[in-house]
Formats: C-alpha cells, sequence, structure tokens
C-alpha cells in the first residue's frame, strides 16, 4: 500500500509530521511493501483557506492511503472518489503514524467526519 502523510521536511521515517494535509510543506509518501520512502514538495501550502488543490501536487502518485491531522469535507470527498482512503493521523513522526496505522488504530475519515473549518469536525489537526 502507498500510504501519503503531510510531513516538515524530507528526513524519511524520522520526520516530523504537519498537522494539516493541505498546509504541509512536504508530503511523505511510503509504500509498506517494499519500503521505499519519498519526499514531494508541496508548492500549495500557502492556499487561502478552502483553496488546497493537494492533489496537483500528488499528482502522476498511486497513493492508496492518506494519513492527516485535518483535512477539509471536499478534500476528503475528492481523495475517495479517486479510491483514496483518509485516515486521522497519529503520532509525531512518519514511522510512529506508520505503526498505529498498520495496527489498524487510526479512524477512516469521511466527508461527514472532515473538518468543516476553523476547527469544526472531528477531522480537524488544527
Amino acid at each position: 500500500m502507498k500510504v501519503c502523510m503531510p510531513t516538515m521536511g524530507g528526513a524519511g521515517t524520522a520526520e516530523r509530521l504537519a498537522g494539516h494535509f493541505g498546509s504541509a510543506a512536504y508530503f511523505t509518501i511510503c509504500d509498506t511493501a517494499s519500503g521505499e520512502v519519498r519526499t514531494v514538495a508541496n508548492g500549495d501550502h500557502d492556499h487561502a483557506h478552502g483553496m488546497c488543490q493537494p492533489l496537483q501536487a500528488l499528482a502522476g502518485e498511486a497513493i492508496d492511503a492518506v494519513l492527516t491531522g485535518g483535512m477539509g469535507r471536499r478534500a476528503v470527498q475528492l481523495m475517495n472518489e479517486r479510491g483514496i482512503r483518509v485516515f486521522q493521523l497519529a503520532g509525531h513522526t512518519v514511522a510512529e503514524a506508520l505503526a498505529a496505522l498498520e495496527a489498524g488504530e487510526l479512524p477512516e475519515l469521511t466527508p461527514d467526519t472532515a473538518c468543516g473549518g476553523h476547527g469544526r469536525g472531528h477531522g480537524c489537526g488544527h
């Protein structure tokens, strides 16, 4: 499974996680089958609220799941429409988040449980 999560930089599995998906400076992509870890810069991290396009930064990436501390309803819906599952992020590093996912400890977000903006909703990490 290819898992993508928002991060502060590109230090692989030791990298610190960012709280909100669209505002992260980077995305770290981990292939749980092969162990490959890559980092992609998010060129849209300074967007206006509700205007982020995270899928543009991930264009061409075959992502199966996204781990996030916060993501808006529309973003979750767009991810789901493309076959990408979205999970609530846990931990402080990429390695901790991957361990929580593998242990089945991360709740899945849906458009109904996503961030409603300005801190509303269960899927808000801000």
